[in-house]
């Protein structure tokens, strides 16, 4: 949550000689010892709180210039020489906006707008005419502050040091996590409880359960205590896997958290996951890589598990993220998995303004080798949507159906029958044709996995029948861990 630490001045006058419309920022930042080398993104929209919301799927501008040593005080000028979308400074639509900037440190938080200690102004309103002379002066001065965590006698906070990440990182990381107690946890000092490991989708935040009053939810009649991880770091989100960039996030959670956690917590050994979208893909990873860490997963609407149909676009032979062999634009997400809502361009252009935090940025983090400048290779050209294959080559370590199909022999015997996928028949962002694909080759394999389809999108699929479903898979998984460690 964002603490106002000072007030916005916002003032407008018409500059002669400008060639086009700016906004010239500056800031202040109480206890600022070192000049400000990074980010500013300006946001503009027609909404009191321009900094909300998905990026490239609503109405905002963004703009964002790179800035090196600027002192306190210093201005910085965004005009139509800032990375831009939909458009340049100049060439937007006329009219009424509410104006925000951020200087962005970049210390770990994902989205640039909740970063801790990121400088931000209160949005303010502005009306930006024909005058392209007219210059706007921005002072940020206030300080997103890291929030707090309120724990009850039944959610507690959990934060690990982790000497890996921070090796990796350079700095000093944690993995974090709310956990939620079941109501037999006070009552039954004596007793032992498994793990659901619930990981959110994108952007989700653990803070959510910050004063929660309410226990955890059993798995039918079976109590557990609930880990709830969000995965949230500046690259995006980690999905707990190994990466180049973001570190060992995998490793991390299964040497340094678990131990912690059932050091500090009455857990039985039994460990089980779940996770919706990119969740869905996290819990996916960490069942097929990890499979003698965990004893059971339902992944529910996961990110592409399949690289031949990444929202249907095949990275192994397709030459453009934008553009199908036909000329039409690539839909990012659709209404009910057919109707176009927001296409592929719209989304990398959007991000490559905002420049990281985003779903686009999360799967270069992830997914890509890092590059010589010390930033994530990028899939493809954020001006022209042609994809790398050298970069894509990389990415095949991430396939999961490809990672599945070359090492099903060995893997077997820990992981058979311990994962259940279930995905919406119209997902939005067409995340089931991939469930399709790998359900045909674990088919071909013999395994014991269990897929399943339903009426519903990414957002509606959730119902009573579905829940239970995956529900029952995971206390079949707790049956038969219990059935070996009798």
């Amino acid at each position: 949550m964002k603490k106002i630490l000072s007030s916005l001045l916002l003032v407008s006058s018409v500059i002669t000689g400008a060639f086009a419309q700016q906004f010239e920022v500056s800031y202040v930042s109480p206890g600022a010892s070192q000049p400000f080398t990074g980010y500013v993104v300006l946001y503009l929209s027609k909404d009191k709180a321009p900094t909300g919301g998905m990026v490239g799927f609503g109405k905002t501008a963004y703009f964002s210039v790179h800035v090196k040593n600027i002192k306190p005080g210093g201005t910085v000028k965004i005009n139509d020489e800032a990375n831009s979308y939909p458009a340049a400074l100049s060439d937007i639509q006329r009219g009424p906006y509410y104006a925000e900037v951020i200087w962005d440190k970049n210390l770990g938080g994902r989205a640039i707008a909740e970063s801790p200690g990121n400088i931000y102004s209160e949005p303010i309103k502005v009306d930006i005419d024909k005058n392209t002379k007219l210059v706007y002066h921005l002072l940020a001065d206030k300080v997103i502050l890291a929030p707090e965590f309120k724990e009850t006698a039944v959610v507690k906070e959990l934060r690990v040091p982790s000497a890996l990440l921070t090796k990796s990182q350079g700095r000093p990381v944690t993995v974090d996590a709310a956990v939620i107690l079941p109501k037999e946890y006070n009552s039954d000092p004596n007793r032992k409880f498994p793990v659901l490991f619930r990981v959110s989708g994108y952007g989700g935040n653990y803070h959510r359960y910050s004063g929660s009053e309410t226990p955890g939810a059993p798995i039918d009649t079976i109590p557990v205590i609930t880990v709830y991880l969000d995965g949230n770091c500046s690259g995006g989100h980690s999905v707990y896997a190994n990466s180049d960039n973001n570190g060992p996030w995998g490793d991390a959670l299964t040497t340094e958290f678990i131990p912690a956690l059932e050091k500090q917590f009455r857990c039985n050994g039994a460990k089980l996951l779940t996770g919706h979208s990119s969740g869905g893909w996290t819990v996916a990873w960490l069942q097929t890589h990890y499979p003698k860490v965990f004893d059971g997963t339902w992944s529910s609407s996961p990110d592409p598990v399949d690289f031949r149909s990444f929202q249907k676009i095949n990275l192994y032979t397709d030459k453009n993220m934008f553009y199908g062999k036909d000329s039409t634009l690539n839909s990012v997400a659709t209404v009910a998995g057919f109707f176009p809502w927001v296409t592929m361009k719209d989304i990398y252009l959007a991000e490559n303004a905002v420049y990281r935090g985003e779903q686009m940025h999360s799967f270069n983090f992830v997914f890509s080798k890092k590059g010589v400048d010390g930033a994530p290779q990028q899939l493809c050209n954020y001006a022209t949507g042609e994809i790398d294959t050298a970069v894509v080559s990389y990415w095949k370590n991430y396939d999961i159906s490809l990672y599945l199909r070359t090492n099903w022999e060995q893997i077997k015997p820990d992981l058979d029958g311990k994962l259940r996928i279930s995905v919406g028949k119209q997902d939005n962002f067409l995340l089931n044709y991939a469930v399709v694909l790998l359900d045909g080759e674990m088919k071909k394999l013999n395994s014991k996995f269990q897929f399943a389809y339903y009426p519903g999108d990414h957002f509606t699929v959730s119902s009573p029948e579905y829940v239970k479903d995956g529900y029952q898979f995971l206390k079949q998984k707790y049956a038969e861990w219990q059935a070996k460690n009798k």
